[in-house]
């Protein structure tokens, strides 16, 4: 409830500062002087887009060429997101979002995510052949993403147009390897939605796309036997082939995978569920779903996987236990399971942050603090002690000061 007023309450200021602003912006053909509770990027963008977007438009406008499905099937990032596909629709559907991704101008190709959610995200042209750009649509956290070459996150009235104050966007550029931005992913809720790790989650979902436009053919061969990824993003296989799990038995998966000595049947439930009133069929019926998928992989009286199981998570501690710092950070892609909100899963996101957190501070080295900065853009304390291990003259601390001004900005 807390949350709720206060995401109340910063939409409110932010409509009341749009109210305020945007028709003197608009006559004066420049942003007003005296304070304001906007980021600086925001009022930039505001100036910029003002002069060519009617902040009453309804909807973004169709791409002149309307060749969406050409586009998209001659992108470089088909392949990857297609990979991806089924881990994107599971985060957005799950959590209440639209996931699409863009070309490099802006243009949405291709677009996921719950029926109630696509069907609201049309009613604004959130689909492919929209354009997203800044000349087109004004401020947007696709538009600044694309600007940037950076994250981006626009909420409610931060957007120019008036159609989009009943949304929160998250961005993340996808790069080439050459560098170059090839366009956007973009998760998009309600309001109402906004979640501290969407914008974690989106990053390292981007990241996930980049890595497999660095060369699709040399792709490392996934393990043998029972593989899975969960921390910012969550892949799991078995032998190389894609496990298609619901979220709720990745999170058993993941209990499983980072307590090998398994669950009394009671803890195992209170670590999903808390005191939400679940049936005990309903927590049988998950553990027999996911006992199928790994062909009989979990014991029964004491759930615990029966079969050996690699896992980044349980890498990361493992790597931190044998004082291998660089391993740990290599692996620690972001938080544990980005979306769940089950009080198991929960418990251990926060124990992975803070043991490679304390590990990057107390450590010389300035490769891991940028590393993980890369992973945790808000934490301002790791920017600042990357900083302070990087000599004058090093090209590199452009990259922690960057970073040290975005964070301190939010």
């Amino acid at each position: 409830m807390a949350e709720q007023g206060a995401l109340r309450h910063r939409r409110t200021v932010l409509e009341n500062e749009w109210a305020r602003r945007v028709p003197q912006l608009r006559s004066a053909g420049g942003y007003p002087a005296g304070p304001a509770p906007l980021r600086r990027e925001v009022t930039e963008s505001w100036v910029r887009s003002v002069g060519t977007v009617d902040p009453a438009r309804d909807s973004a406008p169709v791409s002149e060429d309307g060749a969406v499905h050409p586009r998209w099937k001659g992108s470089p990032l088909r392949a990857p997101v297609t990979d991806l596909s089924a881990e994107l629709r599971s985060i957005a559907e799950d959590a209440g979002f639209v996931a699409a991704v863009t070309d490099e101008s802006g243009t949405i190709l291709w677009t996921c995510g719950g029926r109630l959610m696509r069907r609201r995200a049309e009613r604004v042209n959130f689909a492919p052949g929209g354009r997203w750009d800044e000349g087109a649509m004004g401020t947007n956290a696709l538009s600044l993403a694309l600007r940037t070459g950076r994250p981006s996150t626009v909420f409610s009235a931060e957007h120019l147009v008036a159609a989009l104050h009943g949304w929160v966007c998250y961005c993340a550029p996808i790069h080439a390897p050459d560098g170059r931005v090839l366009g956007v992913l973009d998760l998009s809720t309600t309001w109402d939605r906004s979640h501290p790790l969407a914008l974690p989650t989106v990053r390292t979902l981007a990241s996930a796309i980049e890595a497999r436009l660095l060369d699709v053919a040399g792709e490392p061969e996934r393990p043998a036997g029972l593989d899975l990824r969960c921390l910012g993003s969550v892949r799991a296989t078995n032998d190389g082939q894609p496990l298609h799990l619901p979220p709720r038995q990745l999170e058993i998966l993941t209990l499983l995978a980072l307590e090998p000595d398994g669950f009394a049947p009671d803890r195992l439930r209170a670590c999903l569920y808390g005191d939400r009133p679940v049936t005990a069929s309903t927590f049988k019926a998950e553990l027999s779903h996911l006992r199928r998928a790994l062909n009989g992989g979990v014991a029964t009286r004491r759930y615990a996987l029966t079969v050996p199981v690699n896992c980044d998570a349980a890498e990361v501690l493992r790597a931190l236990e044998y004082g291998d710092l660089d391993a740990a950070v290599t692996h620690y892609r972001g938080p544990l399971l980005p979306m769940s909100e089950a009080p198991g899963i929960v418990a251990w996101r926060e124990h992975l942050e803070v043991v490679v957190r304390e590990a990057v501070l107390a450590d010389t080295s300035p490769e891991h603090a940028l590393r993980y900065g890369e992973r945790a853009p808000y934490d301002v304390a790791v920017h600042e002690h990357a900083l302070r291990l990087l000599g004058p003259g090093d090209a590199r601390r452009g990259i922690a000061a960057g970073r040290l001004t975005a964070a301190l900005e939010i």
